[in-house]
């Protein structure tokens, strides 16, 4: 079958806690932007996937065990969040364009009952970890507040749109490995693609291009509210979005290459700019704004 609708592959993640407890969660580009609105169904290295349809919902039992409602505006909770900022200096994989700023309300601020992460067209050179973009957005994780082992996720969240833009909901191993500790995407999309939203999933057994993925047609991802969704259990990762799923990706108990979905991720929200997904960016659409109403996590008793 194609090759997932993506994308990154990752480096490992910085061992260390950077300031502000943060790390360097990286990666380096192997597909390009048009890759992304190409391609459906499942890589061959990463036997189990498939593409799927169905219902996707809370299962019974399960119950709420961490969520920002973000009804308190201001900065971001503290205590739920912290910004990864531990490669603006070097400049971030993919090619990207991006400076991820540290904690300041013209990127990242809840107000009126929504998250807002912005990026816009300005270069932070004040900042003593510039490293030379020419763009400024946020990238909010829970690692070193919060991680999981399986759950039923939801982000209700509506996506930027724009030439250059590349919004992301995903997950990686809290230990730092990659690809070896596995990553979610629960869901991506890109401006110059803006009705292509995707989930894919990373591992040794296939990763970067050959990650195991699929994409749905949403037309209006730029302009409504919609629940990007994933179910993570011992047996399966099942994507999806409003209640309908578009991929499961099946443990197929061939060991932690094919399967390494047994140990706590963490959450990842952010907005890249450019890069080998973004592609060309269009400097007349700034500020965007990926818009969020809630992150809710639910686990089995």
């Amino acid at each position: 079958m194609p090759h997932a609708p993506r994308l990154l592959a990752r480096l490992p993640l910085l061992a260390g806690l950077m300031a502000l407890g943060v790390v360097a969660a990286c990666g380096g580009g192997s597909a390009t932007a048009a890759d992304a609105g190409t391609a459906t169904g499942s890589s061959g290295g990463n036997s189990g996937s498939t593409a799927s349809t169905g219902p996707l919902q809370l299962p019974t039992g399960y119950r709420l065990v961490w969520a920002d409602e973000f009804d308190t505006d201001g900065l971001p909770d503290a205590g739920k969040w912290a910004y990864d900022t531990g490669m603006n200096k070097q400049g971030w994989h993919n090619r990207e364009l991006q400076y991820y700023s540290g904690p300041r309300a013209e990127n990242a601020v809840v107000s009126g009952g929504k998250l807002v992460i912005t990026a816009r067209k300005e270069a932070r050179s004040d900042q003593s970890d510039w490293g030379g973009q020419a763009y400024s957005s946020t990238r909010l994780i829970t690692l070193g507040k919060k991680d999981w082992t399986y759950g039923f996720f939801e982000v209700r969240a509506k996506l930027p749109c724009g030439r250059g833009t590349w919004p992301a909901i995903w997950m990686l191993n809290s230990a730092g490995v990659w690809p070896a500790g596995g990553e979610l995407d629960i869901m991506e999309q890109v401006g110059s693609n803006p009705t292509n939203v995707f989930s894919t999933v990373h591992t040794t057994s296939g990763s970067g291009g050959n990650g195991s993925g699929n994409h749905i047609t949403v037309n209006d991802a730029c302009s409504a509210f919609h629940n990007y969704q994933m179910l993570w259990t011992p047996t399966e990762v099942r994507f999806g979005m409003d209640g309908q799923t578009h991929h499961v990706y099946r443990n197929q108990g061939a060991g932690s290459a094919q399967w390494p979905f047994d140990k706590p991720q963490f959450l990842i929200l952010n907005i890249a700019i450019g890069g080998d997904l973004g592609g060309p960016v269009d400097d007349s659409i700034f500020p965007v704004r990926m818009e969020v109403e809630h992150v809710r996590v639910y686990q089995a008793p």
